[in-house]
């Protein structure tokens, strides 16, 4: 799936995600499948932080890798925006650039973005191959790893963090498991 950005009169990046028809929007996003419930993980994701974020909180995304990728963004917002448009807010975004072998990240508040960071140890992904990605949370950063090797900080910029919320996902990857 192609992913498209578009940068608005204000400056902000424009998150354009397929919409989906009325027979898909009434589907829920839990559903029972023998018996257990079973989260419908589908790209682009976007799903709920329970509590928000807290010193010592973890979000964990397991997934594959597409065959042919271009890139793949994960992100931790303060809400959840709109299809079309992120929050004002967003604590972290990840985007994993597969043809320069890059691991970008940045924040956003009050909508305006930070400078972004790309110094990485290693490029952890490789096409076709599963992954395991935890974001750690720290009182000052954010502390990401990438199948238990460390592979970077973030300090916070959004300092509320309580109100990070919401996990996106979007790009050339399946998500098979969040935890």
């Amino acid at each position: 799936m192609a992913e498209r950005h578009r940068v608005t009169a204000q400056g902000r990046k424009k998150w354009v995600l397929p919409q989906k028809s009325a027979a898909e929007e009434s589907k829920p996003s839990v559903r029972s499948a023998a018996g257990e419930a079973e989260r419908n993980l589908a790209v682009p994701f976007r799903g709920h932080v329970s509590g928000g974020m807290r010193p010592g909180k973890k979000v964990v995304v397991f997934g594959v890798v597409d065959s042919r990728p271009d890139r793949f963004y994960v992100a931790l917002t303060c809400g959840r925006g709109t299809s079309g448009e992120p929050p004002a807010d967003v604590a972290l975004e990840l985007c994993v650039r597969f043809r320069d072998r890059q691991v970008l990240r940045r924040a956003c508040v009050s909508g305006s973005w930070g400078d972004v960071d790309r110094a990485v140890p290693f490029f952890p992904f490789i096409r076709d191959q599963p992954f395991k990605m935890e974001i750690r949370c720290e009182l000052s950063r954010f502390r990401v790893f990438v199948d238990g090797q460390q592979l970077f900080d973030f300090s916070h910029a959004v300092t509320s963090l309580g109100d990070v919320d919401t996990l996106w996902i979007k790009g050339c990857v399946a998500v098979t498991k969040l935890a």
